[in-house]
């Protein structure tokens, strides 16, 4: 009986507890999605009358690393509200292609409430909603591409902590003010003529051409351009004539624009296009380094598969120099430190192990196989050796030598008998 009370209270302990972690977790998970803008953005905002609820946008350059704020004021036009140094973000310059290559994304997005993500494991975050219309035009693929907090990025714009509570919350209020989706500018760099002019020889600079077109009609008209997409490129502030619609993939319809806007865009582009040639035979600083198209996307994807299946791989991806030539960023060698890391790092060893049992037996194997063919050769040589002391003739021994052959034949001791003879014979014996 007693053990039957002592767990029922374990049971109601545990469950009392749990109940309390779960309330502790809704608690701060409200309190970082729920802060407040500091004192002096909201004084700021005052002064450029900004409502507390206005609409907002947000711009991102890569080369820079800066993610701007930007909020609508009375007037209905946009001004700068907040820039925050980037903490983190990874690849190249250049737009991202296919999951897995760590670019992170270039082009016209918007975010909706439904992506504000209070339970981030990096703080807070808001997915940036790649891919976009533009993308899966172009059949490019990824998923979770997002601006959070916790300073780390594999793909993604990165913040710290601090700096992701105020982009959030300018987001939250505008979506409370009813803004239903605010839109995210992301380019590689800040697009100056000088800027443009540096990465004239770039492979991207096509497409970073057609972002300009973007950036420059937000720059005439501080209100963020409306974004299509026809015949896989992107188009702005366009009006598409009578019932017709734009397909991402198809014929651009009859459209047009307002006559205020097209004068006003050929008017900054005359200007542009000057300054443009001016750099032409002036020293620039040197370009950044840039994604070399979807080849060089595919190899760090494949760098990022083997990666996260823990195989040992350089510590940084791979790149891919213009001339298509591979060069590895690093010779140091790792794995990550996940499960499946140290998962990979035990087959590795297990594998290891047995390649040197395998080895040390074929090699025992060959010292067996080669000592038994020794044994072979020198029995064999044996054999031929008696063969060939068999089949030679047999040498006549010399003839035996006896005394009476010795005297008759003179020699030493028969001359020396003559000479007595002939001695005695003198005397007459």
């Amino acid at each position: 009986m007693i053990s039957k009370f002592t767990r029922i209270g374990l049971l109601a302990a545990a469950v009392a507890l749990a109940g309390c972690t779960e309330s502790a977790l809704e608690s701060a998970v409200g309190a970082k999605a729920n802060k407040q803008l500091p004192e002096r953005i909201v004084t700021q905002m005052k002064a450029k009358g900004m409502p507390k609820s206005s609409p907002v946008m947000a711009r991102v350059f890569k080369e820079e690393g800066k993610l701007e704020i930007w909020k609508q004021k009375s007037n209905g036009r946009y001004d700068l509200i907040a820039s925050y140094d980037i903490c983190k973000w990874s690849g190249q310059l250049g737009p991202k292609f296919i999951e897995g290559d760590r670019q992170a994304p270039e082009g016209f997005y918007t975010v909706g409430p439904g992506q504000l993500n209070p339970r981030s494991s990096y703080h807070l975050a808001f997915n940036m909603g790649y891919p976009n219309a533009y993308d899966r035009a172009h059949g490019r693929t990824g998923s979770n591409l997002m601006v959070h907090g916790g300073c780390s990025s594999s793909g993604c714009y990165s913040m710290t902590d601090e700096q992701v509570e105020e982009i959030y919350a300018f987001a939250r209020d505008a979506f409370s003010g009813g803004q239903r989706e605010f839109q995210i500018q992301a380019f590689p760099f800040r697009m100056t003529p000088e800027n443009m002019a540096r990465y004239r020889n770039d492979p991207n600079y096509a497409f970073w051409s057609m972002l300009k077109e973007g950036y420059d009609h937000f720059e005439i008209t501080k209100v963020p351009p409306k974004v299509d997409v026809c015949e896989k490129r992107y188009v702005f502030n366009q009006v598409p004539e009578g019932s017709a619609a734009f397909s991402p993939t198809g014929m651009c319809p009859p459209m047009s624009q307002p006559d205020t806007l097209i004068s006003a865009y050929q008017s900054q582009k005359t200007s542009f296009d000057a300054a443009f040639a001016s750099y032409s035979d002036k020293p620039l600083p040197a370009p950044r380094d840039s994604i070399a198209g979807i080849a060089e996307a595919k190899l760090v994807a494949d760098w990022t598969k083997r990666r996260s299946r823990g195989e040992r791989v350089p510590l940084d991806p791979p790149a891919m120099l213009g001339d298509g030539a591979i060069v590895a960023s690093t010779e140091r060698m790792g794995r990550i430190d996940s499960p499946a890391g140290r998962r990979q790092a035990a087959l590795d060893a297990a594998a290891a192990e047995k390649k040197r049992i395998e080895d040390e037996k074929a090699a025992a194997a060959a010292q067996a196989r080669a000592e038994k063919e020794a044994e072979k050769i020198a029995a064999a040589q044996a054999k031929l050796q008696a063969e060939q002391a068999a089949a030679a003739p047999v040498a006549a021994p010399p003839p035996a030598v006896t005394v009476e052959d010795s005297n008759a034949g003179g020699g030493l001791f028969g001359s020396v008998r003559k000479r007595v003879g002939s001695i005695g014979n003198l005397f007459g014996g």
